[in-house]
């Protein structure tokens, strides 16, 4: 056992200091960014911000409204049928993530969808990112479809970073153990890390071997979103703050006809092991909760609010682009560091 003494960081530890500067006007502020990816060689262009793969967020409807612009992760449970159709037809399929877990049926299912289909991004995901399993399927992955962008997680540190990029089988690294809104690992395993400060330092690792993180988890305004691509974050994956839009999918309540609320719940929680996986194991707990997230109306409305947000804090620090965001940052702690997302 040992203790690790210096403080770690997290959204709401911090706040961006303003500078005076040639504060450029919100509407000139480039958003867009272009990406070259080193293990594939792909390029990608567009706003880095990414649907999260949970099954009511990363639907079909979500890729379509948010592409090409911005990217999506497919939740991974539609059939075979169901996503040779999309990526078949799909105008946005090129910025649309294929997800899988990393099961041997979910590794055929991947081999069988791309025989038929065109494929760019697929997305590995697993809670815990730091096996040597999950290490293994990620590098097979690449040795079997070297032409694909892999963005493969979660971890939460820079060593396991540094491992995904060096063995050459990911280009994107997913951060965060534990900071979703509806994620309870941290009070079940009192495992995790500190978001921000995950962000900054994960992106210092990748940055140093030409490779990109996305940052996974924590988010629930604009001003966290701005906070994870200011400590490097390349993307910036959300799940809870695009829930109860119109493109989800999943149980919704009514009244009088009209939506009112989404059940939203993470993909380690009772019911989605009730769903997807026959129920909770004896030898596991539950590691999500539910909740109910209010109606919010078409996505490209909680799309605006950031975008806006993100515009509005590159003009106080006076960058440019945002690209830029975090050359211009200096965060100042605000508040004690209390671990807590």
């Amino acid at each position: 056992m040992r203790i690790d003494n210096e403080p770690k960081l997290d959204f709401d530890d911090v706040l961006i200091r303003p500078k005076r500067s040639e504060a450029p006007s919100r509407a000139s502020i480039v958003l867009q960014r272009e990406y070259r990816f080193l293990n594939s060689e792909a390029t990608w262009k567009g706003i880095p911000i990414v649907a999260s793969n949970m099954d009511t967020v990363g639907t079909m409807a979500m890729a379509e409204a948010l592409g090409p612009e911005m990217m999506t992760c497919l939740h991974k449970h539609y059939s075979e049928g169901r996503l040779v159709d999309f990526f078949k037809n799909a105008v946005h399929r090129a910025s649309t993530f294929f997800t899988l877990g990393i099961k041997d049926e979910e590794f055929e299912k991947l081999r069988t969808v791309k025989t038929k289909v065109d494929l760019r991004f697929i997305c590995v995901d697993a809670a815990n990112g730091y096996t040597r399993y999950f290490v293994e399927r990620v590098k097979r992955i690449r040795e079997t479809f070297p032409q694909l962008t892999i963005m493969a997680g979660n971890v939460a540190t820079p060593d396991m970073v540094q491992e995904l990029l060096i063995s050459g089988a990911a280009d994107i690294v997913k951060i965060g153990i534990g900071p979703g809104s509806v994620c309870t690992t941290r009070l079940m395993t009192g495992v995790g890390y500190p978001q921000l400060s995950a962000i900054i330092e994960c992106a210092d690792a990748a940055h140093g071997l030409r490779g990109h993180v996305c940052a996974d988890g924590g988010c629930r305004s604009p001003g966290d979103v701005v906070k994870a691509f200011a400590a490097g974050a390349d993307f910036v994956m959300l799940g809870g703050m695009l829930a109860g839009v119109d493109e989800c999918e999943g149980e919704w309540a009514e009244k009088e006809g009209k939506r009112v609320a989404l059940a939203f719940y993470g993909m380690s929680s009772r019911k989605a092991l009730d769903k997807y996986s026959g129920g909770r194991r004896d030898y596991r707990a539950c590691e999500g909760r539910e909740i109910e997230i209010q109606y919010k109306g078409p996505v490209k409305e909680t799309i605006q609010e950031i975008t806006g947000g993100i515009r509005s804090a590159c003009a106080y620090v006076g960058a440019t682009r945002l690209k830029d965001l975090s050359k211009c940052t200096t965060f100042v702690i605000c508040s004690r560091p209390t671990g807590k997302d």
